[in-house]
């Protein structure tokens, strides 16, 4: 396995892609070479020094399924693991809900695999337990934060949530994006923020992933669950067999009993598994994402 970082040169050309709009690949997929590694952009998952980071056991895993040597490219944000596909710079990104819509609905991107919701509530927003906030309703007024514009658990449905209860962005309370998930729950506990929202699952996982221990934090509200948790993104000229190597891999991968090595990424791992979904399956996102007003180019 190896980890690279695309480098500067090749984000000013992604960037450059982006911006010329929806421009379909030309390439034909080219025979498949038994020695090519596979690639992934990704990015950063996994803050925790002394923990293995999970994108890095993801693929150690693919490598032991697949045969094929994994090469990791980390980038800066979503758009720029979107453009990195559309450009054949890499074979595959894994993405959210939200985020995988999102490229999917450009055309030039193909789901390799949809991993289904579970019917669960995705998101809820935290509060400190000396708090007066008690419903939803009562963030009227407060400054919210929220990880940053492309997190399916920790901006488009709890926006959603807050949505259904009457309070609209900018007009019933302020939002900040933090960064990720940890900037959120760093701003709640300086006292920058009245709530973070975040997914239910990394409050479930405990620390280092949620850093408040039981009795100093409460949960306020529920979002609803997701069709779609997230999905493989592959490029368009994946030659056929390497693009069944790769879903059969994931198939092995993302099983239960790799569930707790997988850290971040063990939700998918007890996820029913569709592959080559089509773009009807990511539909119930759309007037979620129209509530957030959030487009491709916002992934960032």
């Amino acid at each position: 396995m190896r980890r690279l970082t695309l480098p500067a040169v090749g984000l000013l050309g992604l960037a450059a892609l982006a911006l010329t709009g929806c421009q379909s690949p030309t390439a034909e997929a080219a025979p498949a070479d038994p020695n090519a590694p596979i690639t992934i952009a990704t990015l950063p998952v996994g803050d925790d020094p002394t923990a293995e980071n999970p994108i890095e056991i993801f693929a150690e895993l693919l490598e032991e399924s697949t045969g094929r040597d994994v090469e990791i490219t980390d980038v800066p944000d979503y758009l720029s693991v979107v453009e990195a596909i559309r450009a054949d710079h890499v074979d595959i990104g894994i993405m959210s809900g939200f985020p995988s819509a999102l490229a999917v609905n450009t055309g030039e991107v193909d789901a390799l695999v949809a991993f289904q919701g579970d019917g669960k509530p995705v998101s809820t927003c935290v509060v400190l337990n000396d708090s007066p906030i008690e419903t939803v309703e009562d963030l009227e007024g407060k400054t919210v934060a929220f990880a940053d514009q492309a997190s399916s658990s920790g901006y488009f449905m709890p926006v959603y949530m807050l949505h259904e209860a009457g309070l609209e962005q900018g007009t019933d309370y302020e939002a900040i994006f933090a960064g990720g998930h940890e900037g959120s729950f760093a701003a709640l506990q300086q006292g920058q923020v009245d709530a973070a929202c975040t997914a239910v699952m990394l409050t479930e996982l405990g620390a280092p992933m949620f850093p408040f221990a039981d009795g100093e934090w409460r949960a306020v509200g529920e979002s609803p669950a997701m069709d779609i948790q997230g999905a493989v993104l592959g490029r368009q000229s994946l030659d056929d067999e390497t693009r069944k190597l790769i879903q059969d891999g994931i198939a092995e991968v993302f099983s239960p009993e790799n569930a707790e090595a997988l850290g971040a990424y063990g939700a998918f791992a007890a996820a029913e598994q569709t592959v080559d979904p089509d773009g009807s399956s990511f539909a119930s996102f759309a007037e979620i994402a129209e509530v957030a007003g959030v487009e491709l180019k916002d992934l960032k």
